[in-house]
Formats: C-alpha cells, structure tokens, sequence
C-alpha cells in the first residue's frame, strides 16, 4: 500500500509563497497521476491541483490557476506544490493523493483518488 507523506506547510501573510512536498512509497510511482487536495475548516476535502504520470501534464482547480503549480520528481518520488500570491481562503490542511489506475489522467484524478490519506501539511494565511 502506497504511503504519502506531505510536508513544507506553514504560517505566511497574503500575498506570500510556500512550496509543499509530497513524498511517496513504492517502486510504482512514475507510472501514475499524482494529485494535492485540501481541505478548510468546516469544509469538505476539495480537489487542487494534478500531474500526470510523467509530468508532461497538469490539471487545475479554476480557485488556484494561475497561482499554484505542481510538478514531480519521479527519480525521488515526490510532488510538489508552488503556492504563489496565496489568500485568506487558500488557509487548509493540503493532502497529496495518488490517482487509482495506472496512466490515469489528470483531469479524472477528482474522482478517482486512493481512498487513503496522510495527515497533510497545515497552510494558514494571514491577512
């Protein structure tokens, strides 16, 4: 069973960065899509961002576009997460999941994730 292990969040004003980092178990990893979700207080665990197996594409939630960008090092087996010009409401617990199937495409991530998560990496933005 594949682990997960997301690190790098943090406390950071309006307008800041952070670089999240996704480290993942298994011999398999280049051969799928790997994806971030979040999830606020209150809120149901939502879809960010996703990559596919070999990087060459990427998928977004219209909420972050333009603002975050994943990407992936398959000779390490993580992903990673570039949050720029964070906001207020970018403030969740942010998990990395891994799609089901082989070769699954970015896009259907969203639905098709491992039902399995870690503990995720807290981001807070100030205001």
């Amino acid at each position: 069973q594949v682990q997960l292990v997301e690190s790098g969040g943090g406390l950071v004003q309006a307008g800041g960065s952070l670089r999240l980092s996704c480290a993942a178990s298994g011999r398999t990893f280049s051969s799928y899509a790997m994806g971030w979700f979040r999830q606020a207080p209150g809120k149901e665990r939502e879809f960010v961002a996703a990559i596919s197996w070999s990087g060459s594409t990427t998928y977004y939630a219209d909420s972050v576009k333009d603002r975050f960008t994943i990407s992936r090092d398959n000779t390490k087996n993580t992903v990673y997460l570039q949050m720029n010009s964070l906001k207020p409401e970018d403030t969740a617990v942010y998990y990395c999941n891994r799609h089901s199937q082989p070769f699954g495409t970015p896009r259907s991530l969203a639905s098709n994730a491992l039902d399995a998560w870690g503990q995720g990496t807290l981001v807070t933005v100030s205001s």
